[in-house]
């Protein structure tokens, strides 16, 4: 069977687990506070531009969502998210389980609009029972989407903009961000991302590390007791240093963009495949996810050869499915699929 379920179907990158194996006798103190989380620390506030910011290294992507949600935003208060957002949709209520409402707006390929963001809040405080009503402090976006689809330099001030004219953060979920990052269509930089987002992070598990996600506040608003409330969240691992050392392996010699343009170039290739064959596509996704729409006799033929994911219920006749490339795709598996195809 080929795979093209997800990007976090292999363990990781060869050189962090030849670091791994290096170190798995030493003696490193817990909970972050040993020498690969400080170099890592290091590397990726340069890498930001960012010679203050606070970083740190929680276990996974719905652990650091609801964290950094729940930490940041008041009791009284929501986070405005498009109705495709992943903590809307695929994370089970992490959010609301904190006690934090998530406010979706409307979706449009995985992305919210700027003046649809602005008319929402601006309306929330237009109406005259809005003390009845949770309160939007933040705004979370992520990048790229869980449609594979990107934010542009211009679209992202923007909902800086706005959410800075409203008192309410912006956090940037980077589960993906190294394969956007990598994408020609690009034009944000981790640097942009430091100066125009209150928190966002650089995600790790589905870019070549065995798990892990680098938590980077680069403004003026980390919450107190921040460490304290990641363990309150069970988002710290005992065993820090195989985080950081991880992210310090991934950002030595630029590794975390070098593996994530695999995953962009294998993407390449098999959208090209799909286009020449005719499939349609639900979205047109710049990154390493793949839409597209099949009937449902075809999605079943497939599917005794290629393992993929189910995405969404088109029609009774056809259903979208999502290919995945990843920083380990190889182009020989890429080559197999648009011959199956």
């Amino acid at each position: 069977m080929l795979s093209f379920v997800n990007d976090y179907c292999e363990v990781a990158h060869e050189s962090i687990l030849k670091k791994l194996t290096e170190i798995s006798l030493d003696k490193n103190p817990g909970y972050g506070t040993d020498k690969y989380c400080a170099m890592a620390q290091e590397k990726i506030r340069k890498a930001c531009n960012a010679p203050t910011a606070d970083v740190y290294f929680l276990v996974g992507g719905t652990q650091t969502n609801k964290t950094v949600i729940d930490t940041c935003l008041k009791n009284y208060e929501g986070v405005v998210s498009a109705n495709t957002g992943h903590i809307n949709v695929h994370e089970a209520g992490a959010v609301e389980f904190t006690g934090h409402k998530v406010l979706g707006i409307p979706s449009h390929d995985g992305k919210i609009c700027p003046k649809e963001l602005e008319a929402y809040v601006s309306g929330f405080y237009k109406d005259g029972n809005h003390e009845h009503m949770i309160y939007p402090g933040m705004t979370y976006i992520s990048q790229p989407t869980e449609y594979g689809t990107l934010y542009s330099l211009a679209e992202l001030e923007e909902i800086s903009r706005i959410c800075k004219k409203y008192d309410m953060q912006l956090f940037v979920d980077g589960a993906r961000l190294g394969y956007g990052l990598a994408c020609q269509e690009n034009d944000v930089t981790l640097p942009d991302l430091a100066r125009l987002a209150d928190v966002f992070y650089i995600g790790g598990t589905k870019v070549g590390a065995m798990f892990g996600e680098a938590v980077v506040f680069a403004g003026e608003k980390r919450p107190a007791h921040f460490i304290t409330q990641v363990k309150q969240h069970g988002a710290m691992l005992a065993k820090g240093w195989l985080l950081g050392l991880q992210f310090d392996e991934l950002f030595t010699d630029n590794l975390y963009e070098k593996i994530a343009k695999n995953a962009i170039d294998t993407a390449i290739v098999l959208k090209k495949a799909l286009k020449e064959k005719g499939y349609t596509f639900l979205v047109e996704s710049p990154t390493n996810q793949i839409i597209v729409v099949l009937d449902n006799k075809r999605m079943e033929e497939l599917s005794k050869q290629v393992n993929f994911s189910f995405w969404e219920v088109i029609s009774e006749e056809k259903t979208a499915i999502r290919f995945c490339t990843s920083w380990a795709t190889k182009m020989s598996d890429v080559l197999a699929l648009t011959e199956i195809l």
